[in-house]
């Protein structure tokens, strides 16, 4: 059972988690006109890659991915490559419009996250947080 100061530090995180989360998505329809899940999918496409392999790079359902692709494309993000033998769509990649989004999106997310997050941490409080997340990312 938590006391009530640890409540209120659990509040104040999740609290502060949201804030910074929702300013940051704002930031990317602000800037670069698309969405966060837009964004993770634009920063995952390195390469060409089957749809099931972008979803298990993302940790999301197929389901989500094969949705979002299909919004992407209409917008020319993305296109589905196919197999010249079968003629099935079986990857997908960046458009060159793709591609310069996600140029401009990193640069303007990395700005957002620079302003919002990093440029309010001391040294010593970016180095405890790092070393946080990292033992429960190891733990988890």
């Amino acid at each position: 059972m938590l006391d009530a100061a640890e409540w209120e530090f659990w509040d104040t995180w999740m609290r502060a988690h949201r804030l910074l989360l929702r300013e940051l998505d704002r930031g990317l329809q602000r800037d670069c006109g698309i969405s966060k899940a837009e964004f993770s999918v634009l920063m995952t496409l390195t390469r060409p890659m089957r749809v099931g392999e972008l979803a298990d790079a993302l940790d999301w359902e197929k389901s989500r991915v094969a949705h979002l692709l299909t919004r992407m494309e209409r917008r020319g993000l993305v296109a589905r490559i196919e197999d010249g033998a079968t003629g099935r769509r079986t990857g997908v990649d960046l458009t060159g419009e793709g591609r310069r989004t996600a140029e401009r999106a990193t640069k303007a997310h990395g700005a957002n996250v620079r302003r919002l997050a990093l440029d309010r941490l001391t040294a010593d409080q970016a180095a405890a947080i790092r070393s946080w997340s990292e033992q429960v990312l190891a733990e988890g």
